[in-house]
């Protein structure tokens, strides 16, 4: 089973996916870590990645869950998966991922970025993200949950329903 833990920066995808398949004692991979250095530039930069910046971080990605997968164990990713077509190639890798969307307000999250530490990624792009983001819709495979819960709540959410399975409703 794949789980992708998607939203904007700044809202809480890896703190959720890390704890999650902490929880689970599945695999947890940060998204993050398979950009190409030019990507992590362009953001550091303050500069806006394009679809065709995206497309060798995503395939990377897609190959990444298909040998996950193929190992048999379970996988919980952190990746903004912003667009349809973005998680649409993470499919490729797994056609049965489950995408779970952290969405909340965006000066929530804008304060969220000022505070973080360490992250190449600036606030300044928070917008760009936002115009970006084409939250999932039925029939995707997704659950949304409002950033404004703490994430171990989201987390304690995650496991129940992961509890009952997969097939409850959708977005």
């Amino acid at each position: 089973m794949v789980l992708v833990v998607m939203g904007v920066s700044g809202c809480g995808k890896s703190t959720v996916a890390s704890s999650l398949a902490n929880a689970l004692g599945w695999t947890f991979i940060e998204g993050d870590a398979f950009h190409p250095p030019e990507n992590v530039q362009r953001m550091a930069q303050g500069i806006a990645l394009t679809d065709t910046d995206r497309v060798l971080w995503l395939d990377r990605l897609a190959k990444e869950l298909a040998h996950q997968s193929s190992q048999g164990t379970g996988v919980v990713l952190a990746c903004s998966a912003l667009k349809k077509s973005y998680r649409d190639v993470l499919r490729r890798g797994c056609p049965d991922a489950f995408f779970v969307h952290l969405d909340g307000p965006a000066e929530l999250i804008s304060q969220r970025l000022s505070e973080r530490k360490g992250h190449y990624m600036p606030s300044s792009l928070l917008q760009s993200q936002f115009a970006t983001l084409e939250p999932p819709v039925q029939p995707e495979l997704a659950w949304r949950y409002e950033v404004t819960l703490a994430p171990q709540a989201i987390v304690d959410d995650l496991l129940r329903r992961l509890s009952k399975g997969l097939a409850t409703p959708r977005v």
